[in-house]
């Protein structure tokens, strides 16, 4: 019954998003909803593209591992990333009136930094999306007590979000994350208070976690742990800013007052209600001790719905697996949306200039398509690692390659073309070197990376102005005209 209520959700909110898919007349509608989404809206698509399945799954068993300190990447960092997009990058991006962030680059910097940069988001997608798309599968195959095979619940997954989000784009994804998300909220909520009950009380299970030393947040005080503590809070909350679906929700606005105010609302929200889960998870080691227990040592990521399926009535399944696939389902179609629009307008229109917005519009829809089927099989191909190390992984490329032309191209007049092509070699180039080597274990390899492309923009932009001063030539291109703002 339980597996039969869960297709049937699938199926409403297939239904709901292809109800929404008739607003779309044009690639603008596709890609940013034309503009016109109010700020309930905004918040809820950014708390829910942010909401996926490592806050239901993977957040709780790095907190359960590890503490606060464990899960500085996610929420805290990622919130934060939103409240920062809110604050410093909204307002000037909304009012360049920019169909993808790869536009940005390509305004400030010139094509070639254009195409890198949408490539290096594009890259980043995979990750993230294949995190979504293993939860799924997990979910179909717990419910099914092991007869749906993971690589078949992945399979179902992502064919249920592909039906709507081919079709609608950003108003499907953004009319059914509003829906999705009181779903979550909702359900969730109903779950934390129905386990604190079983637990004891909230009281008993707080304590729990504080005689765990769960609560403990920062790191120990030496410069190794420093160092990597900062690494690891950086990733999602500075690499997240340069991200295709980010920018969606911001230029999806119907106001610039909405575009600033809603990630900053949907940022803080995010980090308050990710404690829900790990709440739960907390709940469940007093619950049922001995199979936590064994949970955490063979699959930490099952402890969850194994206390929902095993220790909590049908209602109560319910509404978790309901709230757990809105999570999913309302991350992955937003994820599947943005790298595809990314590709089809800042690469594949390179190819076919004079085509017509129609014959645009097709071209994301089979975009997305491609992507999908991609993202299905590399989910398959790396089955069994972790749906957190996928999340925070996808971000370390992005942060090393994107982050540092974007703010500087918005905040520093001086950056150029040559700085921003100088910065991304070099940081992406630091960033595989530490990786691939030992020194990745010594000192953080997205940090070193970050590092890196900061001294890159600095020393190609100024290195005309350094060598004419010695009296050399400095025949560089010029950025375009689109300058800092």
């Amino acid at each position: 019954m339980l597996l039969f209520l869960v297709f049937v959700y699938l199926l409403v909110t297939i239904g709901i998003g292809l109800l929404a898919a008739r607003r779309v007349k044009n690639t603008a509608d596709f890609a940013i909803a034309g503009r016109h989404l109010p700020l309930a809206m905004v918040v809820t698509t950014t708390f829910a593209t942010w909401f996926g399945s490592e806050t239901v799954l993977g957040i709780p068993a790095k907190f359960i591992q590890g503490g606060l300190g464990n899960v500085v990447e996610d929420p805290f960092g990622a919130g934060t990333c939103l409240i920062l997009v809110g604050v410093f990058f909204a307002a000037r991006l909304y009012r360049m009136t920019l169909l993808t962030i790869s536009d940005y680059y390509r305004e400030r910097y010139g094509r070639a930094v254009e195409v890198v940069c949408s490539l290096i988001v594009m890259l980043s997608y995979l990750g993230w999306v294949s995190a979504q798309v293993t939860a799924l599968g997990l979910v179909f195959n717990v419910l099914s007590a092991g007869a749906i095979p993971i690589p078949a619940g992945m399979a179902i997954g992502v064919f249920s979000i592909l039906a709507y989000t081919l079709f609608g784009g950003m108003w499907s994804v953004a009319v059914t994350d509003f829906i999705q998300m009181i779903i979550l909220v909702g359900g969730l909520a109903v779950i934390a208070w129905f386990a604190g009950g079983m637990a004891g009380g909230a009281g008993r299970v707080i304590e729990f976690a504080a005689s765990r030393d769960l609560f403990r947040f920062w790191p120990e005080p030496s410069l190794h742990d420093i160092v990597f503590f900062l690494a690891a809070a950086i990733t999602m909350m500075l690499g997240s800013i340069p991200q295709q679906d980010v920018f969606q929700r911001v230029m999806s606005a119907r106001s610039e007052k909405a575009a600033t105010r809603g990630p900053v609302i949907g940022g803080v929200c995010y980090i308050l209600f990710a404690f829900v889960p790990m709440f739960l998870v907390a709940s469940a080691l007093l619950i049922m001790p001995e199979q936590a227990a064994e949970l955490l040592r063979d699959d930490p990521q099952k402890v969850l719905p194994t206390l929902v399926l095993q220790k909590m009535p049908f209602v109560m399944q319910v509404l978790f697996f309901g709230a757990l696939l809105s999570a999913i389902k309302s991350t992955a179609s937003a994820t599947l949306l943005a790298p595809s629009v990314t590709f089809t307008e800042n690469i594949w229109r390179q190819f076919r200039p004079a085509a017509d917005d129609r014959a645009n519009l097709r071209a994301m829809r089979v975009t997305v398509l491609v992507f999908s089927l991609c993202v299905l099989a590399y989910a398959i191909a790396v089955e069994g690692t972790p749906i957190y190390e996928m999340v925070s992984g996808a971000y370390q490329v992005t942060l090393v390659g994107a982050f540092v032309p974007l703010v500087c191209g918005l905040y520093w007049r001086r950056a150029s073309t040559q700085g921003a092509l100088l910065s991304i070699a070099l940081g992406i180039g630091t960033w595989v070197l530490c990786a691939a080597t030992p020194a990745g274990a010594v000192f953080p390899a997205q940090l070193a990376g970050v590092l890196a492309s900061a001294a890159g923009m600095v020393a190609g932009s100024l290195a005309p102005q350094w060598m004419r001063h010695a009296g050399l030539p400095a025949q560089v291109p010029d950025a375009p005209a689109a300058a800092a703002r």
